[in-house]
């Protein structure tokens, strides 16, 4: 399967400025899981801004009914 970057980055919920994985969801979904996080676009808008991708945060919102 080929990655459509341009078409990607159209949906891509990251709000980190300058990131270079925008619109590579392979490479930003590879990158969090190393670091032991979620990508962006499994968060609602309000909690991804806070940039803690981590599963503990994530948890949370499930647990709150946010997710």
């Amino acid at each position: 399967m080929e990655c459509n970057q341009e078409e990607n980055k159209k949906s891509c919920a990251c709000t980190y400025p300058g990131c270079p994985r925008q619109g590579n969801c392979c490479a930003c979904i590879r990158y969090h899981r190393v670091k032991g996080q979620l990508p962006a676009c499994v968060f609602p808008a309000d909690a991804e801004k806070t940039y803690d991708r981590s599963f503990k945060h994530f948890a949370r919102l499930v647990a709150e009914g946010r997710v």
